[in-house]
């Protein structure tokens, strides 16, 4: 995939806050630009870009064009003399409104278990999936119930530590964020009482329980098929039979971290809902004691699904035993916390192998007076230090993002939104509001204002991705695909059939495939929506 001529004017093509900075990106020549109201057609603005810069990362020479001065609530566009047009964006108070609701409603197309009805489902329905029971790898006569959750990704299986991560970026957006959740979005199970994110977290967290290995505590890794199902394949023709993998302390650190998460969060709605995930929580935790020293998981021979390895726990420990005395305040799990904070593993990453940011902003959430100085100092030092750097990184970037060539990885955007979700983590301890500018940059880039001038969610803006590698929008026969969806994004690796052919020789930022057969570029998964959700909501503030 190329940029053709005439979309050489990058823009979030969702909008821009009518009192917030204004920037789009020019790549190529020219410095002239104006701004267009598309219902008038008159000119209100008119400008030179900055000077250009070559941008490594996507091979482009770079202009930024400010336009900060126009205000009024409009939907506009930017044109240069050379013919070029810019796709078509708004002004508003609060223009990311719906695109928080359409990444939230996205969950709701994952679920698995229950007919998708076409009231809250449109064209983007299905019947019930996956409803049989399932088997306990390597015990073929133990079955158990493996229905309900969200579909992890573009095919159908059900990962406890990606599902652990998704749910977390959800309460912490809700916790932080929450009076960005008011709306219905709506649900089937909408109230009016429970705000939609936690009856939506609710969904996987019930799936979460039947992965918890009774009398034990441990929880198994992943649910799926041996082997992935047809790329058009709807999720009620999946029908080969179900395995639960084994036990991992990974999945069961997960497990004990978001159980303990969502015991406090849930406590003021439903009190017995909340003790039943603390019990979860408190026997997980169990597990991990008694198993102090445990290998990573790895595949088991016969099963060729997504792996989700993890050579680690440690961090995973550490967000379990951080979430466990933010929770209940005991000290059992705070000396768990400064005895693991020992340990070398990273504290500020928020992806689903290395878990320990979520640890860390646990620890810090429980606040000062109940921590210990020097750890709370220690952490709260590292988190900005951290952000500092991304935020220098992002002036470096001539698209103003803090991913380096070589972070165009396999799903590089989950990266570039968990780096916004710390930045803003970083503006909560802080009150620095350089980090969530920098954060509102890193949106920018996913709706549009990157080099290839699309956007990276299904169903928004005006150049959408249109042709995920995700089997319900290959198989539905619906035109467009199910909304919502946030894209992996650059891939420099070229790691499918798809992007080896067609991307050789590509800028690391222009590594992507608009196409069905290229997962390693442009699959879809719930934990890549999860900070994008976790981004929008801080947006969707009042008074921000």
């Amino acid at each position: 995939m190329s940029t053709p001529e005439l979309r050489r004017i990058a823009v979030n093509q969702i909008g821009y806050s009518a009192e917030g900075a204004k920037i789009a990106i020019f790549s190529g020549d020219g410095q002239d630009f104006r701004v267009v109201n598309e219902e008038t057609g008159a000119v209100v603005y008119a400008g030179k870009s900055g000077a250009a810069a070559l941008d490594k990362p996507s091979g482009a020479k770079v202009h930024a064009a400010d336009f900060s001065e126009v205000r009024s609530p409009g939907r506009y566009r930017i044109e240069r003399e050379n013919g070029a047009v810019s796709a078509s964006f708004v002004i508003a108070d609060k223009p990311y409104r719906e695109l928080q609701q359409g990444l939230l409603k996205a969950f709701y197309y994952y679920r698995c278990g229950e007919e998708l009805t076409e009231e809250y489902a449109g064209p983007w329905g299905h019947a019930a999936c996956h409803t049989a029971l399932g088997t306990v790898y390597g015990q073929p006569e133990l079955q158990l119930d493996s229905c309900g959750g969200w579909h992890d990704a573009g095919d159908y299986g059900k990962y406890a530590g990606p599902g652990a991560k998704a749910v977390a970026d959800l309460l912490l957006a809700y916790e932080l964020y929450g009076a960005a959740f008011t709306a219905a979005v709506p649900l089937p199970e909408s109230d009016g009482n429970t705000p939609d994110v936690l009856l939506e977290c609710k969904v996987e967290l019930d799936w979460l329980f039947k992965m918890q290995e009774a009398g034990t505590g441990g929880v198994y890794h992943k649910l799926t098929t041996l082997n992935f199902p047809a790329l058009d394949a709807m999720p009620e023709d999946d029908t080969a039979e179900l395995y639960f993998s084994p036990v991992s302390a990974a999945a069961t650190g997960d497990f004990a971290g978001v159980m303990a998460m969502a015991a406090r969060v849930y406590e003021p709605f439903d009190q017995a809902y909340s003790r039943q995930c603390l019990a979860a929580a408190r026997a997980a935790w169990g597990w991990l004691e008694r198993y102090p020293e445990m290998p990573g998981f790895t595949n088991p021979p016969e099963i060729a699904t997504g792996e989700y390895g993890d050579g680690t726990d440690h961090d995973e420990r550490f967000w379990a035993a951080a979430e466990l005395y933010r929770t209940t305040g005991e000290e059992l799990y705070h000396q768990a916390v400064r005895s693991l904070a020992e340990r070398p593993f990273p504290k500020y990453s928020l992806g689903w192998a290395d878990m320990g940011g979520y640890g860390t902003l646990a620890y810090l959430l429980t606040g000062k007076a109940a921590a210990e100085t020097a750890l709370y100092a220690s952490l709260k030092q590292g988190l900005l230090a951290e952000a500092d750097r991304l935020v220098r990184q992002s002036r470096k970037d001539g698209y103003r993002i803090s991913l380096l060539e070589e972070d165009y990885i396999w799903g590089s955007n989950m990266l570039l939104m968990n780096n916004a979700m710390l930045l803003l983590a970083a503006e909560h301890f802080s009150g620095e509001p350089a980090y969530a500018a920098c954060a509102l940059d890193h949106l920018h880039y996913l709706t549009g204002r990157n080099v290839l001038d699309i956007s990276y969610v299904t169903g928004f803006g005006a150049y959408p991705v249109m042709n995920p590698h995700h089997r319900p929008s290959v198989g539905d026969g619906a035109a467009d695909p199910v909304p919502g969806l946030v894209s992996g994004g650059p891939n420099r690796g070229l790691h499918d059939e798809y992007a080896a052919e067609h991307l050789q020789g590509k800028p690391a930022a222009q590594c992507f495939a608009d196409h069905e057969l290229s997962y390693s570029t442009n699959e879809v998964t719930i934990y890549w929506n999860s900070p994008a959700v976790f981004v929008t909501a801080r947006f969707n503030m009042q008074g921000t």
